[in-house]
């Protein structure tokens, strides 16, 4: 009888870990200790090296570099797993903190070793814009419940909360989709459809009605995205693997939060132009 192989872990760097691994997760770590000599003693120290990740306070929002708080302070045991929280501190606006929890095994002949990631706060993936959190409104709980599930590979339970979002949110999605609509001077027939779908109750239907008569400056690459939605959302997930569940849930919130950013620039857009036209018209000019 022969017993099954253990399963190879790709090696990966411990910054590549850190920075784009999600929870749940074990690796190999090529470079996971810092061997350290002291009155004859060999000790082994967690690297804890820079990572690049994003930082959310307003005077970065973007990817920064980020340092950690408890560089060679963490001591690794051999033969043991070693249980830490690390914490990084964003090096440009010295305000933003992440934090890991971690478990770290090492190996006794290199400065390789093997590390899981329990969690990480705030949560692990990019960041959920404020423009779609405000399209959303009263549902904002459930998409990030959604997200997180879709950090962590829940593709079921992601599918779910989003499709819930957009069923609740459906009447406040497309009044924002008419409100550009007219602000923009779109034909009245295709406003006149807008309308009628959002006075439709049945959600689905609702999404059909519409997906041809988006403004063209709320087209994603040419495709109507109410029309993306609709394909998303329309089946079920009974007969879909929670692998294909996932693809879909992060398609659906991919399409959401680009919706959300051509709305708010398409408004910004016309009021742009009309306090251009206001100051240029007024009576001393």
């Amino acid at each position: 009888m022969t017993s099954e192989a253990t399963p190879q872990l790709i090696p990966q760097s411990f910054a590549e870990f850190l920075e784009a691994s999600p929870p749940n997760q074990t690796v190999h770590i090529s470079d996971l200790i810092d061997l350290k000599w002291n009155s004859g003693n060999q000790y082994y120290y967690l690297t804890t090296p820079e990572i690049q990740i994003h930082c959310s306070a307003e005077t970065c929002n973007g990817i920064r570099f980020h340092r950690c708080t408890d560089g060679n302070k963490i001591t690794l045991r051999e033969k043991s797993l070693t249980n830490c929280f690390i914490t990084y501190i964003c090096s440009n606006c010295q305000n933003h903190k992440k934090t890991f929890a971690i478990a770290a095994r090492l190996n006794p002949n290199d400065t390789s070793g093997t590390l899981i990631k329990f969690g990480e706060t705030p949560v692990f993936g990019p960041p959920v814009p404020p423009r779609l959190l405000k399209l959303i409104g009263p549902d904002r709980d459930n998409f990030l419940k959604g997200r997180r599930c879709e950090n962590q590979g829940l593709g079921v339970g992601a599918f779910v909360y989003y499709r819930r979002v957009v069923e609740h949110q459906k009447d406040r999605i497309f009044k924002e989709i008419v409100k550009v609509s007219e602000k923009i001077g779109a034909p009245k027939e295709k406003i006149d459809i807008l309308t009628a779908a959002l006075s439709e109750t049945q959600f689905t239907k609702a999404l059909d009605m519409a997906k041809d008569a988006m403004p063209e400056s709320l087209l994603i690459n040419g495709h109507s995205p109410l029309k993306l939605l609709y394909r998303a959302l329309s089946d079920g997930i009974h007969n879909l693997s929670d692998e294909e569940c996932l693809g879909f849930a992060s398609a659906v919130r991919v399409v959401l939060g680009e919706l959300s950013d051509r709305l708010s620039q398409a408004l910004k857009d016309e009021v742009e132009i009309t306090n251009a036209l206001t100051r240029l018209l007024a009576p001393n000019n």
